[in-house]
């Protein structure tokens, strides 16, 4: 998946503008939340301005903060950059970098420096991807644990992660 289809897919999935109680991102229109929004912005924004952002600009704030800032455009492999990019769009670049560096076995330091990615990119690809996404579902049932109001997201969690397993499979 080039970088235009990892968007296209990310804003199918993510879907339209909700406001769902619980949820830490608030209001969120294409996946991106009213707090990146702002952050993109360098202003504060509202959630009417969420409901009205485009989807080209969601589009712009996905290659900008949750692919070339975080530095996922330079991981080889098709199959692992996918599933950082939505592990870095659900749960934070930061905390996606984070999951990477445990499976390889690195500083965890949720920078991907260059002896991430000469790591990352010198691993399967495919092999590497399924264990960010095993250390990815541990995190989610950590999140669950600690704040059990977000158990109303675990399953369209697990989907997400089960439906990139399958592709890999």
């Amino acid at each position: 998946m080039n970088i235009d289809q990892i968007i296209t897919t990310i804003i199918e999935t993510e879907g339209g503008y909700n406001d769902v109680a619980g949820d830490d991102g608030g209001p969120t229109n294409f996946g991106i939340t009213l707090d990146t929004l702002s952050a993109w912005r360098k202003t504060e924004c509202t959630a009417s301005d969420v409901k009205a952002m485009t989807a080209a600009e969601a589009r712009a704030i996905y290659e900008q903060e949750y692919i070339r800032g975080p530095g996922f455009d330079r991981i080889a492999s098709e199959v692992l950059r996918y599933t950082l990019v939505d592990f870095g769009v659900n749960s934070s670049p930061k905390r996606a970098i984070e999951g990477l560096q445990k499976v390889l076995g690195v500083t965890v330091d949720g920078k991907l420096g260059p002896k991430t990615e000469a790591a990352a990119n010198l691993t399967d690809g495919r092999r590497l991807a399924l264990k960010v996404l095993a250390n990815r579902t541990r995190l989610m049932g950590r999140l669950i644990t600690d704040k059990p109001i977000k158990a109303k997201f675990a399953a369209g969690w697990a989907d997400r992660v089960a439906t990139q397993m399958e592709d890999i499979a």
